[in-house]
């Protein structure tokens, strides 16, 4: 003889999920499953996620295992005192993972900048986005983010990952919000559909308009993200000479042998990449804008990477980083920071390089930053002596 299970009623179903938000309140980190009507999702990464967006990526009906937890708090000073002088410093850190078995998850980090300085040095600050073998693209429609992922070749494995981040640039002066969204999808999706691209970025913009009303931001948002690039792979270099986007106005050497590039469009993108290499598109230097918590990042790291140096990104606005790569920096308006400008040879990973052009280094490098930080409406770069 089957048995059946006994279906509860409203009232026991109440009963339980009380039961298992006490118990989330006590340990910060809390498991849903199927069968609780979207309360888990409501209530993910601080009650900012959208439910359905996030419905609409991994399915309507599909099981989902919910995972959440929310620390410090945003839009405080480190003293105690308002208008005591004391630096603005926010602790926020959300993270919320939704899982579905058969169609794949989606990762959520919500983080306040600037960061409590306790922290620099000891890991990243922020949740990074793929970089290495493709240069993430701007999302556009008026949005300060970026669209990326590591896949170099479509119908891998990881076609179907990608990452959108978004940063709220709040009201109140100097502080942000950074939101990153990684979606990796199972089954036939695939990057290079342009109809499927927005899908990967609707869960970041909806979760940067809940969380600049949640957290009192202030921020302007953009719109409706209706279609957004793909990130630029390692065969996808042209003549420099016709650069247009990041790479518009970086000269070209003839001893170094750089005349071609890869690069993105300049939008409002708080990161931003050009790549340039040899005749056939082979690398020779990489060209890195960094801003808001990007630039706070950077600069924390090279402090905890590179703290045998005597001086680096983090305690000077420009200089020259061991025999491997030059910095700059500029102000940037409204407390945002300053931004960060940096070129490295390419694979140098800091070792001595053979007959290293200086010259044209600099001159590359003080390009690229006077021309994006015009872009970006900062001042004029600082930038390396000889």
């Amino acid at each position: 003889m089957a048995l059946t299970r006994p279906t509860l009623t409203r009232r026991q179903v109440r009963a339980v999920v009380a039961v298992a938000v006490a118990l989330a309140a006590l340990t910060g980190v809390f498991v849903w499953f199927a069968g609780s009507e979207d309360r888990a999702l409501a209530g993910a990464c601080d009650g900012v996620l959208p439910v359905g967006e996030v419905r609409a990526v991994l399915g309507d009906d599909t099981e989902l295992e919910v995972t959440n937890r929310t620390e410090g708090s945003f839009g405080k000073k480190t003293g105690e005192r308002e208008g005591s002088g004391a630096e603005r410093a926010n602790s926020l850190s959300v993270h919320c993972r939704i899982t579905a078995e058969d169609t794949g998850r989606v990762a959520v980090s919500i983080a306040g900048s600037p960061r409590p300085r306790a922290e620099y040095g000891y890991g990243d600050l922020y949740a990074a986005v793929p970089a290495r073998h493709t240069l993430p693209v701007p999302l556009g429609h008026g949005w300060s983010g970026l669209f990326a992922t590591d896949t170099t070749r479509l119908g891998d494995a990881e076609d179907g990952t990608a990452t959108a981040a978004v940063l709220l640039d709040c009201a109140r002066r100097g502080d942000s919000l950074l939101i990153t969204v990684e979606t990796a999808l199972r089954g036939a999706t695939t990057l290079d559909d342009p109809a499927v691209r927005p899908d990967f970025v609707r869960t970041a913009t909806a979760t940067a308009e809940a969380a600049n009303d949640h957290w009192g931001c202030g921020a302007r948002l953009g719109k409706p993200v209706r279609t957004v690039g793909l990130p630029v792979n390692e065969d996808e270099y042209e003549p420099l000479l016709g650069a247009k986007g990041t790479c518009a106005a970086v000269p070209t050497a003839s001893r170094s042998a750089v005349s071609t590039a890869r690069e993105t469009a300049r939008d409002r993108a708080p990161r931003e990449s050009c790549v340039l290499g040899t005749r056939d598109g082979s690398p020779l230097y990489r060209l890195e804008a960094y801003y808001g918590p990007y630039a706070e990042d950077a600069r924390s790291q090279y402090t905890r990477d590179y703290d045998y140096e005597n001086v680096t990104p983090a305690e000077k606005p420009a200089g020259r980083l061991g025999r491997s790569a030059y910095w700059a920096g500029a102000t940037c308006p409204r407390g945002a920071g300053p931004a960060l400008y940096l070129i490295r040879a390419d694979a140098a990973d800091g070792e001595t390089r053979r007959r290293p052009d200086l010259a044209y280094e600099r001159a590359a490098l003080a390009a690229f930053a006077a021309a994006s930080a015009e872009h970006h409406g900062c001042a004029a770069p600082s930038l390396p002596g000889g």
